[in-house]
């Protein structure tokens, strides 16, 4: 049996991007995935607290959901070109040095796959304006990386998100519903691999 955990970070529910997306994975990949285990953590509505030192046992109850999961998918918009903070707290608790590589260079998470659904405003791509703005893909790739999170790690991102509410962007809708409309397919390969 093997087992999903899908974490939300998002703080919309109604018109948010990445929920939309990452709940078409994960009811993709139960559907292809019958009998196996799912765990769902809202990180907005239950937002985990800020490493401070003092709570060991926050820490050991979610690296033991991490530890349980096979495939572990992350809704993540993007907020002022990076993740958000209640995200960033989760990783603060998971990633402990406990986690990096053993002394053989192997790591106890490295056989994990991990999908990556983000939501951004506007675009990112290579050769776009605001390329060098992009703080989240790097970052989640560099602090998964140290973990061992990142050998098998799929981004499916839905850009330019603000098209229909931004003047200014208005003339990228069509742009915007095209890239939805792929990382909904995206998302359904990869739950059904």
């Amino acid at each position: 049996m093997t087992n999903l955990l899908h974490l939300d970070t998002s703080i919309r529910y109604e018109g948010s991007v990445t929920r939309e997306v990452s709940g078409a994975f994960a009811e993709s990949w139960r559907a292809a995935n019958p009998g196996s285990g799912y765990t769902y953590r809202d990180l907005h509505a239950s937002p985990i607290p800020h490493k401070d030192g003092t709570d060991q046992g926050i820490s050991a109850g979610l690296i033991a959901e991490v530890d349980a999961a096979d495939v572990i998918l992350i809704g993540a918009p993007m907020y002022n070109f990076s993740i958000p903070s209640t995200l960033k707290a989760w990783i603060d608790q998971v990633a402990t040095s406990a986690n990096f590589a053993r002394e053989d260079g192997t790591f106890a998470w490295g056989g994990k796959r991990v999908v990556v659904v983000t939501a951004r405003g506007g675009s990112y791509k290579p050769g776009t304006p605001r390329e060098g703005f992009d703080f989240q893909e790097p970052y989640l790739r560099a602090v998964l990386s140290m973990v061992g999170l990142d050998q098998n790690l799929e981004f499916v991102h839905a850009e330019l998100t603000l098209a229909d509410v931004v003047p200014q962007m208005h003339q990228f809708r069509e742009l915007a519903v095209e890239s939805l409309a792929d990382a909904h397919r995206v998302v359904k390969e990869l739950a059904s691999a």
